[in-house]
């Protein structure tokens, strides 16, 4: 499966997924507003068996199937007191 992943230039971290490149007509128009302008950051062939950074591979394709999309945000902050 062929996956664009667009990094969000308003949210540090924050990366959007998608199935056909500068195609957003499947992500909510509230979350556009939040993402802010998207920037492509990288495209690649998407399988079971590739390793993400921040993410299980079946269930962003799962995502990118069922929604047209997969949101990937930063991951939260652990404090240590």
């Amino acid at each position: 499966m062929k996956c664009f992943v667009y990094r969000s230039e308003r949210r540090a971290d924050t990366y959007l997924y998608l199935p056909r490149a500068d195609d957003f007509s499947t992500v909510p128009e509230a979350l556009m507003r939040v993402f802010g302008k998207a920037s492509l950051a990288l495209e690649f062939e998407l399988t079971p068996a590739r390793k993400l950074a921040q993410a299980e591979p079946r269930q962003v394709m799962e995502s990118l199937r069922e929604q047209g999309f997969y949101l990937q945000m930063p991951p939260a902050n652990e404090t240590l007191i």
